[in-house]
């Protein structure tokens, strides 16, 4: 076997399929820079620890990363496609509370949270991640944050005029600052509230 096929029996029982066996090691790195980063936060992640955890040589994520920073985004990404789907209930206010909740839970309680509490601190003195950050994840979850009014807007439910990114703002604005700056609690009652308002100035309620 070689030194940078994934080192556990189930990847030396494949055989033929070398695209295969590179899906398993990276998929391997991911999940193990994820329960590092909750076990032992962004300084104790490393590629040495990441590479240990998940059985591959450190030449094999090389292959693939740069740094645990690109490793600790993939890995987030990835949970993020998975969990932050938009519902579609055809209803505005069920779609927002629905998602609202999601995007809380996800920020708050699971372990890709932590990932993305970890990248945001990385980016605030790393301007280059910053902007990789920005392009990769960020834009992409505010064309998600505006999927359910802008859904609602094409139906007819909400007016044409309506300032989407203003009220997407003032939806989950809230929810970002508990989690980054007061540390306040964000639970369903709160999303709720932030649904109810915006209903009430898209004269919704």
């Amino acid at each position: 076997m070689r030194s940078d096929d994934v080192a556990d029996p189930a990847a030396r029982r494949h055989h033929g399929n070398r695209h295969g066996r590179s899906e398993h090691a990276r998929r391997a790195v991911l999940e193990a820079a994820d329960d590092l980063l909750v076990e032992k936060g962004f300084a104790g992640v490393t590629i040495e620890a990441i590479a240990s955890s998940a059985g591959v040589a450190k030449q094999t994520i090389y292959r693939w990363w740069s740094t645990k920073t690109d490793i600790l985004l993939d890995a987030f990404l990835q949970d993020a496609a998975e969990d932050l789907a938009v519902p579609d209930h055809g209803e505005v206010g069920a779609d927002l509370r629905d998602y609202l909740s999601s995007l809380t839970h996800f920020l708050t309680r699971s372990d890709a949270g932590a990932v993305l509490r970890a990248l945001l601190g990385q980016a605030q003195h790393d301007p280059a991640f910053a902007a990789v950050l920005r392009a990769r994840f960020l834009d992409e979850q505010h064309d998600r944050d505006r999927l359910v009014i802008e859904r609602a807007v094409h139906r007819g439910q909400l007016p044409a005029d309506l300032d989407v990114p203003a009220e997407v703002d003032q939806l989950v604005g809230p929810i970002y600052y508990r989690l980054l700056v007061t540390g306040d609690r964000i639970d369903e009652h709160f999303t709720d509230r932030l649904v109810a308002a915006f209903l009430q100035r898209a004269g919704r309620s």
